[in-house]
């Protein structure tokens, strides 16, 4: 990572190396980011709070996900601008096949502003881009049929459609989180709270110390013993080892109440529109910008190939017309005294364009012969109908949008998996001291 590091200060970002190792770092941890980016080995630190290790003990690699948000960059698929001392060149923007700031979300403060997007899950995105794209007047309702509510990383609950459904629909919103938690049963009418699932961007370590600063506070009463039973694999497993005489929801209301088991995402979606207008973004009007997004990255994948189809067309043409008039082309060639009379020669003689005779030129004599005349009109061929299919796709905005479809299905297919954080339906009372007061 140190490589990494080091490239990125050098050729696109002079800050703090820090700044640049900690940001890989988070690209990496399955707890922030819900489809990671960066592929770690080594430590990359835990839902403990735990840094990682220093940039020189760890390696990086880019997921799948990652190199779908970079797939047909090199087709000038979007703009480049130069880099800060202006020896190289860096996207504005990525070509994206999958839609990262809604699947990852995003956490930032600037001058004056703030942005905060929940990560989501990418078959439902897929889905509700789908339906958009066949709909374009759908409704922020309809759209709530396909995409939940957000989707965290570890789990959890989130609760009150209602909430939910008034915070995708003007940007911004409370929307209440939950861990997971069960009372469990033991020998002997004995209790215990196993916690198994913590709201997002909460602290396990943290979490367990409140809990018990509050009972040595005496402010919850009941608990006989805290452990983390987690494992390496960051699964999340507390007990809350209770008294024979504690009202185990009692507990369990009040471990809501006073500690992050229950927490508030407080959504704010404010994003940049074209790279330069901040603005807060209903759930309809991101997808829209997405799907504005990929339209513009399909018909410029589309012409790129479309003109390098029609240049290699062209070199084949000139080739096939040089077979025809092998003899008189190798005489011509070989009547040249050097390359470039060879080359004037060619163009004036047959009438060649200038990128044709190079390439006659480039050619060794033993395969400018008929064995080669198959090859290259079979190739022909199939760049002309290649041609002819482009052309048709960029006359045709329903064949972009088709297209569009088609990659969105390849791409639920290979990276879509199940929704990890619960949905429930109605929002939470509030909690009373009432339910919280042992009887």
């Amino acid at each position: 990572c140190a490589g990494v590091v080091g490239e990125v200060l050098k050729k696109y970002h002079p800050h703090g190396d820090l700044a640049v190792y900690d940001a890989l770092v988070r690209l990496a941890q399955e707890f922030s980011l819900r489809y990671p980016l960066i592929q770690g080995q080594g430590n990359f630190g835990s839902i403990d709070g735990d840094s990682a290790a220093a940039y020189r003990y760890t390696e990086a690699k880019l997921t799948a996900v990652a190199e779908s948000l970079l797939e047909d960059i090199a087709k000038e698929t979007v703009n480049f601008q130069p880099n800060y001392d202006g020896t190289k060149t860096e996207p504005k923007v990525l070509p994206a096949a999958l839609p990262n700031l809604l699947l990852n979300g995003t956490l930032g403060i600037a001058v004056g502003m703030a942005t905060n997007i929940p990560p989501h899950n990418l078959g439902e995105v897929v889905d509700a881009v789908y339906h958009l794209i066949e709909n374009p007047k759908a409704t922020p309702e309809e759209l709530l049929q396909f995409i939940k509510g957000p989707d965290f990383p570890t789990g959890g609950s989130i609760f009150g459609l209602k909430e939910i459904a008034q915070a995708y629909a003007s940007g911004k919103g409370p929307i209440l989180m939950r861990g997971q938690a069960e009372i469990i049963e033991r020998k002997g009418k004995q209790f215990d709270i196993v916690v198994t699932e913590i709201p997002y961007q909460v602290n396990k370590a943290e979490l367990i110390t409140k809990i018990a600063e509050l009972v040595r506070d005496k402010r919850i009463e009941g608990i006989r013993d805290i452990r983390d039973e987690s494992d390496k694999e960051e699964k999340v497993r507390i007990v809350v080892e209770l008294k024979s005489d504690a009202q185990p929801q009692k507990v369990l209301n009040n471990l809501y109440t006073y500690t992050d088991l229950e927490k508030t995402f407080h959504l704010n979606m404010l994003a940049l529109v074209d790279g330069i207008q901040p603005e807060i973004l209903p759930l309809k009007r991101v997808l829209e910008e997405y799907i504005r997004h990929r339209v513009e990255v399909v018909t410029r994948r589309t012409q790129f190939d479309l003109s390098e189809a029609k240049k290699r067309a062209h070199i084949l043409e000139g080739l096939s017309k040089a077979l025809d008039k092998i003899d008189a082309v190798i005489k011509t060639i070989r009547a040249s005294p050097d390359r470039e009379t060879a080359h004037k020669n060619l163009t004036k003689t047959f009438a060649f364009t200038d990128v044709q005779a190079t390439a006659i030129l480039e050619k060794r004599l033993q395969t400018l012969s008929g064995l080669e005349r198959e090859k290259i009109d079979n190739e022909l061929e199939e760049k002309l109908k290649l041609i002819d299919f482009l052309e048709g796709i960029l006359k045709d905005p329903k064949k972009v949008l088709k297209i569009m479809k088609d990659e969105l299905a390849d791409i639920k297919s290979r990276y879509g998996d199940e929704r990890k954080t619960k949905i429930v339906a109605h929002g939470v009372s509030e909690i009373s001291a009432k339910d919280t007061i042992p009887i």
